[in-house]
C-alpha cells in the first residue's frame, strides 16, 4: 500500500556512510532497564530474608490490586470527561485547577502493578500529588509544551501525518492489492 506521498531521497552525509539512528539512548536504555530488573530483584530478595517469603508475596499481590484499582479509577475518569467532551456544549471541567490529565495517574498505576519495590515506589511518586506535579512541570519544561489534556479534536490533530519541515502531507490510500474501479465521468476501458 501506498500513501501518495513522494519518496524522499535518502540524506546521506557526504562521507557516503547512512545517518546514524538513536545513538547514545540505542544503548543506555537497555542497560539502564537490565539495571533496574536487578536492582528490583536484589531488593526483593532482601525483604524476604529479613521479613520472609510470604511478605514479599503479599507485597507483590498487593501491588497488583491497588495498581489495578488506580488504573481502573483514572480510566473511568477519562471516560467521564471524554463523554462530556462530546456532548453538544459539554465542557470539560477541571476537578482541580493543576489536575492535568490522567497520564502520570495511569504511568504510577502501572508502575504499582509491575513486580517490584522500586517501580512501587516510583509509582507512588506519580501518584503523589505534590510529586506529581513537580513530575509535571519537569515533563512540561522538557517537552517545551503543557502536558494538560486537549480536546479529541486535538487528538486528530496530532494523529495526522506530517513532514519533518512541520508541512501536513494530504495524500490519498491507493490499495495494489484491487483493480481501479472505473471512473463514472472517464472513457471506459475494453474489457
Amino acid at each position: 500500500m501506498t500513501f501518495g506521498v513522494p519518496q524522499q531521497p535518502s540524506q546521506q552525509p557526504s562521507d557516503g556512510r547512512p545517518p546514524r539512528r538513536g545513538g547514545r539512548a540505542r544503548k543506555l536504555v537497555p542497560l539502564g532497564v537490565a539495571v533496574w530488573a536487578v536492582l528490583e530483584i536484589w531488593l526483593l530478595v532482601l525483604v524476604a530474608d529479613a521479613a520472609g517469603g510470604l511478605t514479599v508475596l503479599a507485597l507483590l499481590v498487593g501491588g497488583v490490586i491497588a495498581g489495578s484499582y488506580v488504573i481502573k479509577r483514572a480510566g473511568r475518569r477519562a471516560w467521564k470527561r471524554l463523554t462530556v467532551s462530546l456532548q453538544p456544549g459539554g465542557a470539560v471541567s477541571e476537578s482541580a485547577p493543576g489536575s492535568g490529565g490522567n497520564g502520570l495517574t495511569m504511568l504510577g498505576g502501572l508502575l504499582i502493578i509491575l513486580p517490584g519495590l522500586l517501580s512501587d515506589a516510583a509509582g507512588l511518586l506519580c501518584l503523589f500529588p505534590p510529586t506529581r506535579a513537580l513530575l509535571r512541570k519537569g515533563l512540561e519544561r522538557r517537552l517545551g509544551r503543557p502536558a494538560a489534556p486537549g480536546t479529541l479534536g486535538d487528538a486528530f490533530q496530532q494523529a495526522r501525518m506530517s513532514r519533518p519541515d512541520g508541512k501536513v502531507v494530504q495524500g490519498e490510500v491507493i490499495r495494489d492489492d484491487q483493480p481501479p474501479t472505473p471512473r463514472q465521468d472517464g472513457p471506459q476501458l475494453p474489457r
